[in-house]
């Protein structure tokens, strides 16, 4: 009876593993096929080869990560196999899966030590690319959480410039900008302020930005829910 149990106990861990890892794998690649039917096919003729050079190196990067967690779901599968007779160690995979989950739909509230980024225009506005770089940066700095606004930032989230506004979240957001971070704070200070990196180019690009150290920062989940919002027009 305690081995059907078990038995029991297994495949109920191994089907909520595997149906975590599919929701998250199957929306990140939802995300991305929207983006490309959303895109002006007909924009693109008239564009710099530089700005395409970017684009196809932020479907790149895009690309890698989808790789990047389809590979981890396919280790963590092979680590639940190996522990799939011993009751605690499965129930505690799942336990970090479900964590793992969580954080990665920025589902669940975040705090501890970090930095604050103020952004604000100054003789030249800040734009969507200006945080995408960012965040792509804070990432890069092993990044915990982030918020922009108030808004929580995922792996899932997009940035839009929409008139005078930048859409994040599907919320109109304008300048100025505060972005929290929870991180290490030497690696997220050093990778914003490294010589010639992207502090140094909102400065030279006539946009204001500071930094401060804070070791209580608190990040709200992510409030919304995970669909798009097909009335927002980006031009």
């Amino acid at each position: 009876m305690i081995l059907f149990k078990d038995l029991k106990k297994g495949k109920i861990t191994m089907t909520v593993i595997v149906g975590v890892m599919c929701f998250i794998l199957v929306y990140v690649m939802f995300m991305q096929f929207k983006v490309v039917n959303e895109t002006d096919i007909t924009s693109l003729t008239t564009k710099r080869e530089g700005e395409l050079r970017e684009e196809l190196a932020s479907w790149q990067d895009k690309y890698e990560d989808t790789s990047n967690q389809l590979t981890q779901a396919r280790t963590n599968l092979e680590e639940y196999k190996n522990k799939i007779n011993d009751t605690q160690a499965s129930s505690e995979l799942v336990d970090k899966e479900l964590r793992q989950a969580e954080l990665y739909l920025g589902k669940t509230d975040v705090e501890g030590q970090g930095i604050i980024i103020q952004l604000s225009d100054g003789t030249s506005n800040i734009v969507a690319d200006d945080l995408i770089s960012l965040m792509n940066e804070l990432k890069t700095a092993e990044a915990e959480a982030i918020s922009v606004n108030g808004q929580r930032i995922t792996n899932l989230t997009e940035f839009a410039d929409v008139d005078s506004y930048i859409i994040v979240n599907g919320t109109r957001l304008s300048s100025p900008y505060t972005i929290q971070v929870i991180g290490n704070q030497k690696y997220l200070e050093s990778g914003i302020t490294a010589k010639g990196g992207f502090s140094d180019k909102m400065t030279s690009n006539g946009k204001n930005i500071s930094l401060t150290e804070n070791n209580n920062i608190k990040i709200l989940k992510y409030s919304g829910s995970f669909e798009i919002d097909e009335s927002i027009s980006i031009n």
